[in-house]
């Protein structure tokens, strides 16, 4: 099998500084002291990917320098490079001209690393040629394409069972975020398209899904926001995660909340729209600090997506038994296989969320949800 490997170098970093992407605000990032995220993700996934080789014959071409040249290097797996040619500070454009690269070399796989945005440019490349499979390693802010596995384990797994012809083809949603709504507290997003790639069953993380708006769901929000009211500590401190579900909890406290957005909410007031930077500021007792968060619908994703500023640094002070998970019942009954899901981006956080979790799901009702 022929790999193509492409690395968004700059992608996801915009994650732990809160600006909610890194679209034209890579020098913002950066000044905020965002540090790259890809590059670690594609070593991850490549040193996985030589492991499984031994079984498995992979031909990989891949892009010169920080796109995917310095990772196999890192990993130290041989690969052919393309003769393209990329500014240190590399674009959309060179992300485009290495798919057409790829594709008029006929590569069976393009494995990218990035997040909708990359995968929106692939998309845009691929207009003359459809037919080549694509598969995302996460490493962007939110992902909510569906063409993403969980994590880069999960697309090693995938890749081998496409390399043996055991991964079912389908089509994937191609989401298009507007990041500058985003960053002003708007959900704005469109489908862009459709990219064909290999499927696994829970490897796949699925596109995000919207919480309806009905009275139902509304008045579940409002249940489960009373009953973690009830069960609140005064004075300890809540860092809230994205959602609606959190952002009734916070309407029901008489406070302010983003909805895409962390807050950090103590002695009765909020601080809103925080990064992984202020929330170590703000918590002065991490004994008696909890986390809030709701999954995303479909995919299940409790850490990892749309809220880095909850770093795994974050996640190991506060601990599992006082991260409270709520989703309405309408919510889990959207996630596949029933499986909630973390990818925070280090192992041994990972490790410790896994197993089962209680989520509130109604006044004064937990269910117990597999965490994987």
């Amino acid at each position: 099998m022929k790999l193509g490997f492409i690395v968004n170098p700059i992608a996801g970093m915009g994650g732990r500084v809160g600006l909610k992407g890194t679209d034209g605000v890579l020098e913002e990032a950066i000044a905020r002291g965002a540090k790259p995220v890809a590059p670690k993700r594609a070593v991850e996934f490549l040193e996985k990917l030589k492991e499984s080789m031994a079984a498995t014959s992979i031909e990989i071409l891949t892009c010169p320098s920080i796109m995917g040249e310095e990772e196999a290097e890192a990993a130290d797996l041989p690969v052919q490079v393309l003769s393209m040619t990329s500014e240190e500070e590399t674009t959309a454009e060179d992300t485009k001209t290495a798919v057409k690269m790829m594709t008029r070399a006929k590569v069976d796989l393009i494995v990218f690393v990035g997040g909708d945005g990359t995968a929106k440019d692939i998309f845009d490349a691929m207009q003359e040629n459809c037919e080549t499979h694509v598969l995302g390693v996460p490493s962007g802010v939110k992902m909510y394409s569906g063409v993403f596995a969980v994590n880069p384990s999960d697309a090693v797994d995938v890749v081998t069972a496409f390399a043996k012809d055991e991964a079912e083809i389908t089509e994937f949603e191609v989401m298009d975020a507007d990041e500058s709504a985003i960053r002003n507290d708007a959900f704005v997003v469109k489908l862009h398209g459709f990219l064909k790639g290999p499927f696994l069953p829970m490897r796949i993380q699925g596109s995000k899904q919207v919480s309806p708006e009905t009275v139902d769901e509304r008045e579940n929000q409002t249940a489960i926001a009373r009953f973690i009211i009830e069960e609140m500590n005064p004075e300890a401190t809540y860092i809230l995660g994205p959602g609606t579900t959190v952002k009734r909890f916070a309407e029901l406290l008489g406070v302010e909340k983003t909805v895409l957005g962390v807050d950090v909410y103590k002695n009765g007031k909020v601080v809103l729209d925080v990064d992984e930077k202020k929330i170590l500021q703000e918590v002065e007792d991490w004994r008696n600090a909890w986390i809030v968060l709701s999954p995303i619908g479909h995919q299940g994703i409790l850490l990892g997506r749309g809220n880095q500023q909850i770093s795994p640094e974050i996640v190991k002070r506060v601990g599992k038994q006082r991260t409270i998970v709520t989703a309405t019942k309408g919510k889990l009954r959207s996630i596949e296989e029933g499986v909630l899901r973390v990818d925070t981006g280090d192992a041994d956080v990972d490790s410790m969320l896994r197993g089962y979790i209680r989520v509130a799901t109604d006044y004064r009702e937990w269910r117990l949800m597999p965490v994987q």
